[in-house]
């Protein structure tokens, strides 16, 4: 249900602003190819997997200096909305809609291996998490499951590094309001954390924007709203970073309104019990993606530029109007790279 419409930019020159005395920008290092990119994984700072539109993958072993491209045979119509890679052999890709499919690779993209398909009316899948190298959560809109119209999201999870992936039972599958739903954005909207009580947390948009903290098997969950932008279809929060314990940053707006700085970015260190936004100036716009680099530094980005803070609780500093829908970076790592449409690809170094 929750599909991202798609923004065209003029490719620029890099924009800068300076932070102390340093400049800061968004060098671009491809672009050009038939894709929008939405996915992005990095397993360490040299190695930069991207998914997206038109079956196709690219993969860097080099820190972006090149990008091999692939076109997955029998998928060159599909949407790979998120990737999930271990290493620059081992992948697995997330095809979104009905039906809806996860593809593994061990030989670095050269083939590609079905390990989940699922063709049911409705399904659309929306983000992946792996706690390690054997387990991983797969999250999609929700769906009508069981013999009451009630709707609830729909998970899956595998304990073999994605060879297998198993359905999680209705009576742990958490319910959605009506017209809630999650957006396939970034591959961005769940985490797994380390807590005593959760075992991960998702985020949600459209006529409600919530978070939700899901409990250990046997204990209980909990959902939170965040008073972000919500109320539409087109509203909520579209992307989530988190360092697994105390703080939350929840990222969104408006996609239908780019330059809409309303209510699109809060946060929280106490699991959502208050939450806060920036006094001064929050991200520029509508806003797909939020990572965090380092203690309170981040990076946001959408279809209207690149936002850097290192005070989150002040203010939002402008990097570039180059719009972008996914940004990563490899843990440890102050370099961050960009995706986002017309295959473009930009790689951001911090100080």
């Amino acid at each position: 249900m929750m599909r991202i419409l798609t923004f065209t930019f003029v490719l620029s020159m890099i924009s800068v602003f300076s932070v102390g005395q340093k400049n800061l920008g968004v060098q671009m290092i491809a672009s050009g190819t038939n894709t929008s990119l939405r996915g992005m994984s990095m397993p360490t700072d040299n190695v930069i997997w991207v998914s997206g539109s038109n079956g196709t993958v690219g993969k860097s072993v080099d820190s972006g200096k090149s990008f091999r491209w692939i076109i997955v045979k029998g998928f060159e119509q599909k949407d790979f909305r998120d990737i999930e890679a271990f290493d620059s052999t081992t992948a697995l890709l997330m095809v979104v809609d009905n039906p809806a499919y996860i593809l593994k690779t061990i030989d670095g993209g050269k083939t590609w291996k079905t390990v989940f398909e699922k063709n049911k009316n409705g399904m659309f899948l929306d983000a992946m998490d792996f706690k390690n190298s054997k387990e991983g959560i797969c999250i999609g809109d929700p769906l009508v499951i069981g013999s009451s119209a009630k709707r609830f999201f729909y998970i899956i999870r595998t304990n073999d590094g994605g060879d297998t992936w198993t359905e999680v039972p209705l009576t742990q599958l958490p319910p959605a309001a009506a017209g809630e739903a999650i957006f396939s954005a970034s591959g961005s909207n769940i985490s797994f954390i380390n807590h005593p009580d959760f075992e991960f947390v998702f985020v949600t948009g459209g006529t409600t924007a919530n978070i939700s903290f899901i409990g250990k098997p046997g204990g209980k969950s909990k959902m939170v709203n965040v008073p972000a932008a919500q109320g539409k279809e087109s509203t909520g929060i579209f992307s989530l970073a988190t360092d697994k314990q105390k703080r939350f940053y929840c990222i969104g707006g408006d996609y239908k309104g780019a330059n809409n700085a309303s209510d699109n970015f809060y946060f929280s260190t106490d699991l959502g019990e208050k939450w806060g936004t920036s006094t001064v100036a929050p991200p520029f716009g509508y806003r797909s993606c939020v990572v965090i680099v380092s203690g309170n530094t981040l990076v946001s980005c959408g279809t209207n530029g690149v936002d850097y803070t290192t005070n989150p609780k002040r203010e939002w500093k402008s990097i570039t109007r180059e719009g972008f829908n996914v940004c990563k970076t490899a843990p440890g790592s102050k370099t961050v790279f960009l995706a986002g449409s017309n295959g473009k690809i930009g790689k951001l170094i911090l100080p």
